[in-house]
């Protein structure tokens, strides 16, 4: 979250990043409004308290000179009373403008283009070329079904719509894919791997930004304060929430696979075939949690490590700078996405998203440092990345590895994972 002191002095500058973002700037006026009620409140119970002090000091001074007080005494029990209502007014008043900056979203970086849409998004650089291919190449998901390793029919009897079920060399690929990103990420970055619990309490949804705002994104386990977690980020940024860092234990960078879950509430009708835009998926996520002045440079290092990945599988892809409008993480101060090249699209399809989220979720997490030298404590700045989505990478391999014959290669850096060179097509399909 925003630092409320910073939202009451600036509330143009908020409300001109509120607007950049495609969001209404509605919830910054009914802050404005609550935070002046809340400072009124503040006012009027510090008169009183102040009033109740004399009134204390004249009631001791009548009495030690053995005086009658008894009118002091009920003028004081009249003023205590108000100010245990207005306490009270206050207490809600308080909860009120939290909820209320919660909802505000962090203020892009300066050099982030503003736009609304993903029109406005600026290439950054590409890697490798896109195939062209001597014969008519299949989308993913029918090589799928071809290579009897993917089962769309018998994930919508197990599931519904919208969900994957791998099987023999399809489930080998997935669990390749993993382990290979994992072994890069600790071996070659030097990221902590963690395993974290797939579900979390709504305390700590709301530190990373996924609550309040998107709770309707997300799965909740019905009659209890359990989410599924929609990406690692949501454990492994908050690993350190509530703790008070020493600055040479930063940073800090951690790696993790996970399932994750996403309602996906908002994407019917687009990229539902296959494995591009489902409501479970396999994931390595990168979480960095560093020092204010290194952030910016961790972005950059973080994209180069998830395009590690993309440049040893041999997968072309290219880096987009969203703009203001097109980041969809709330709490992200400026983000990069990684776009692999998928031919049944013709185009490229996000496979990674990078973002500094600066302080936005340690505010929330109370997630801080304490210099060595001035003792001071400062918030730890916080930034994520896939690093990268299984099902997505999974898709554009078979894509861009297939033959003419509907057997797909397998990556040369998968090869000591799989074992085989080759998914070969069975004969009873040909």
């Amino acid at each position: 979250m925003l630092d409320i002191k910073f939202i009451r002095k600036n509330p143009e500058l908020v409300r001109k990043a509120i607007k950049n973002r495609g969001y209404s700037d509605d919830v910054l006026d009914e802050f404005l409004k609550v935070d002046r009620e809340r400072l009124s409140l503040i006012r009027e119970v510090e008169d009183l308290k102040h009033e109740l002090n004399k009134k204390s000091k004249e009631i001791g001074k009548l009495k030690s000179e053995g005086k009658d007080s008894s009118k002091l005494l009920n003028e004081s029990k009249i003023l205590s009373d108000k100010i245990d209502l207005l306490d009270k007014k206050l207490k809600d008043k308080e909860m009120e403008l939290m909820d209320l900056v919660l909802r505000i979203p962090n203020i892009p970086h300066e050099s982030v283009p503003v736009g609304l849409d993903d029109s406005a998004n600026v290439e950054i650089r590409k890697w490798g070329k896109p195939r062209i291919f001597d014969f008519e190449p299949l989308p993913h998901w029918e090589l799928g079904n071809i290579l009897d390793i993917l089962d769309q029919e018998k994930s919508s009897r197990l599931s519904g719509s919208r969900f994957s079920l791998y099987k023999g060399l399809g489930a080998s690929l997935e669990r390749a894919l993993i382990n290979f990103m994992l072994d890069l990420h600790i071996k070659e970055h030097g990221y902590t791997e963690i395993f974290p619990p797939f579900l979390v309490r709504s305390d700590i949804m709301l530190g990373t930004g996924q609550l309040p705002k998107f709770g309707d994104d997300m799965y909740k386990i019905e009659g209890e304060d359990l989410w599924l977690i929609p990406t690692a980020e949501v454990p492994l940024t908050n690993l350190h929430k509530g703790e008070i860092l020493p600055e040479d234990e930063l940073p800090k960078y951690y790696t993790a696979y996970t399932a994750c879950f996403r309602k996906e509430a908002g994407a019917a009708g687009k990229d539902t075939r296959g494995l591009i835009r489902v409501h479970q998926f396999n994931k390595v996520e990168m979480v960095k949690i560093v020092k204010p002045e290194d952030s910016y440079e961790e972005l950059e290092k973080l994209v180069l490590e998830a395009e590690e990945v993309l440049k040893r599988l041999e997968l072309p892809y290219r880096v987009v700078l969203l703009s203001t409008g097109d980041m969809s993480g709330f709490s992200a101060s400026k983000t990069y996405d990684i776009e692999v090249w998928m031919p049944s699209y013709n185009r490229y399809v996000e496979v990674s998203s990078c973002s500094n989220c600066t302080d936005f979720q340690a505010r929330r997490m109370n997630t801080r440092f304490r210099r060595k030298e001035s003792e001071k404590l400062e918030f730890v700045h916080t930034l994520n990345g896939s690093g990268v989505a299984i099902g997505r990478t999974t898709a554009a391999i078979l894509e861009n590895y297939q033959d003419a014959d509907g057997s797909v290669r397998i990556p040369q850096a998968l090869v000591p994972y799989m074992g085989v060179e080759r998914i070969e097509r069975p004969l009873d399909s040909l």
